[in-house]
């Protein structure tokens, strides 16, 4: 996952330099709003990737404290399935699906 945090910064960057050469108005470029909407995509990827390995290095820290698998908010334990579903989960499913 680091590896796609990675290359997705990478091609971020790589087209945010691409984007420095041409024309600064997206609006009346005919490849601004591809580039603006590539843009978009990458940092977003970028962004999910890395909230996924915050998500995993907390589970991981619960796990070498020994909290992984307690609910962080009735204290009660969170089913096998769905840590298997979600390894990151930090709720059970009653106290997951009262937070909605």
């Amino acid at each position: 996952m680091r590896e796609q945090a990675a290359t997705l910064a990478e091609q971020l960057e790589g087209l945010v330099e691409a984007a420095a050469g041409a024309n600064a108005d997206d609006e009346h470029d005919p490849e601004g709003a591809t580039l603006a909407y590539e843009r978009e995509q990458v940092a977003a990827l970028l962004r999910n990737t890395e909230e996924e390995l915050a998500e995993l290095a907390a589970a991981r820290a619960r796990l070498a404290e020994g909290t992984y698998g307690t609910c962080e908010v009735c204290g009660g334990p969170i089913a096998p399935a769905r840590l298997e579903a979600r390894p990151t989960a930090r709720t059970c499913i009653t106290c997951a699906s009262a937070r909605r």
